[in-house]
């Protein structure tokens, strides 16, 4: 007798045969797949870390600002400001800079032609690729904000003197860097940047550029190198008072965000972000950075207090409260090695 065969055992067989033909081409490329030698894995080489800057020695910075103070008021013209330039260019040479002294005349806004003394420092100066730090040295030639000897002029320990210092100080490192990874560096010391006309405002309105930062806008229509750029530039000025606190000024965010990205990031990452204020203020009217942008089209950011309790600069601004009482070396600290943080990792 013959095995029955139901008819659910039939659609079963038929289901099977149909299956077959499908599998066979999956089971001969799974097969040629495993028989292929597999590609070996490359390690991908880990990129290195940047070796931290030198440490910013802020006792050095500080002496560097007092020596400045001690010449007295570097006004234009005076033996005070001739003795102080001399020194800084003693200093930067010493530490292996080509040094060029820009010398001018500027017309002031009472009509005075006053002498102007540029002066610049640069390391590597063959490198295309550059930055530039710059800061005023000279003084307020009267004290138009206090209300003693308004027409005598004023030390300037924090208004010039301190973004001098720490700037010395950084160029105190350059020199001893053996980094050759370093892009070019300059330092831009402007003169005759504090001899505006003395209203006290600090609003463009008010306080037209024409008469403020005149060591600068020469600069920009005489630079010291034809066809002079830089890949950015860092403005320093009243950098250096107890407490001080550093917000967005609002020029820098129009002209220069992605510089004061870099700044603030940097001051963040290396635990300064409690004085590197993520805020714009809009504070400065004129400053030595604005014609740096507006004609060279370097970015260039300003650090530069903002004092929460006026809405406006310290209150020794425009002074003879402008002494070396102002100056804290913590805050130089927190700004120059900000600077130095930005300065040794850019590659």
């Amino acid at each position: 007798m013959g095995t029955r065969v139901s008819s659910r055992d039939w659609s079963r067989g038929r289901s099977k045969q149909r299956a077959l033909p499908l599998l066979l081409p999956l089971l001969l490329l799974f097969g040629c797949e495993s028989d292929r030698p597999s590609t070996p894995q490359v390690p991908q080489p880990a990129i290195p870390a940047l070796p931290p800057p030198p440490p910013f020695n802020a006792d050095s910075a500080y002496a560097f600002v007092k020596q400045q103070v001690d010449f007295g008021p570097r006004v234009p013209g005076s033996a005070g400001h001739k003795a102080c330039a001399d020194w800084m260019v003693t200093k930067l040479k010493g530490y292996g800079a080509s040094v060029t002294e820009q010398l001018g005349t500027v017309k002031a806004f009472n009509g005075q032609h006053l002498p102007l003394r540029n002066i610049i420092a640069s390391w590597a100066p063959a490198k295309k690729d550059r930055i530039l730090l710059l800061a005023h040295y000279d003084t307020r030639p009267f004290a138009d904000r206090d209300d003693e000897r308004k027409n005598e002029p004023i030390l300037g320990a924090n208004d010039g003197g301190s973004g001098v210092g720490i700037l010395l100080e950084i160029a105190r490192h350059l020199g001893a860097s053996s980094d050759s990874a370093l892009l070019g560096v300059d330092i831009l010391l402007t003169d005759v940047e504090d001899y505006g006309e003395p209203s006290g405002a600090i609003t463009p309105e008010e306080n037209s550029i024409d008469t403020w930062a005149l060591g600068s806008q020469y600069w920009v229509k005489n630079p010291h190198v034809q066809g002079y750029l830089a890949r950015f530039g860092i403005l320093l000025d009243m950098c250096g008072a107890r407490d001080a606190r550093f917000y967005q000024e609002s020029i820098s965010m129009k002209y220069a965000p992605q510089v004061v990205g870099k700044l603030w990031k940097a001051a963040a990452a290396i635990g300064h972000g409690d004085r590197f204020v993520n805020e714009t203020r809009y504070f400065v009217g004129t400053d030595d950075h604005l014609p740096i942008n507006q004609v060279l089209r370097i970015p260039t950011a300003d650090i530069i207090e903002f004092h929460e309790a006026n809405k406006a600069f310290h209150p020794s601004w425009h002074t003879h409260d402008d002494d070396m009482d102002v100056i804290d070396a913590t805050t130089l600290n927190a700004v120059g090695r900000t600077v130095m943080e930005v300065v040794w990792k850019e590659r």
